[in-house]
């Protein structure tokens, strides 16, 4: 019998301790929710956007543009360069032998 008081006395003081439920509400950091409100300001579309004076313009390099479309449109793209990652050079490391 003092088996089973023990047993029961042990897990009655188990579960008490777990008694933090609500012991931290309105104590959150003040900055609780800010990564979420950036988010979705940064997602937000502004309708009339104020440009840096010298700062890039919707249409800057619009000449570039209708030419990629015309070459597009009359099927002459320009094919694309191969680029090798290796150096003309050989790499021999320190340069002293071991």
């Amino acid at each position: 019998m003092s088996f089973r008081l023990a047993l029961m006395l042990g897990a009655m003081a188990a579960l008490g301790g777990c008694n933090t439920m609500n012991q931290n509400i309105a104590s959150e950091d003040p900055a609780f929710g800010e990564s979420v409100r950036y988010n979705a300001a940064i997602q937000t579309i502004n309708p009339d956007p104020v440009y840096p004076p010298g700062g890039a313009m919707p249409g800057d390099s619009g000449a570039k543009g209708v030419a990629a479309v015309k070459r597009y449109r009359t099927d002459s793209v320009k094919q694309l360069e191969a680029i090798s990652s290796q150096s003309a050079g050989s790499g021999s490391g320190s340069g002293s032998p071991r």
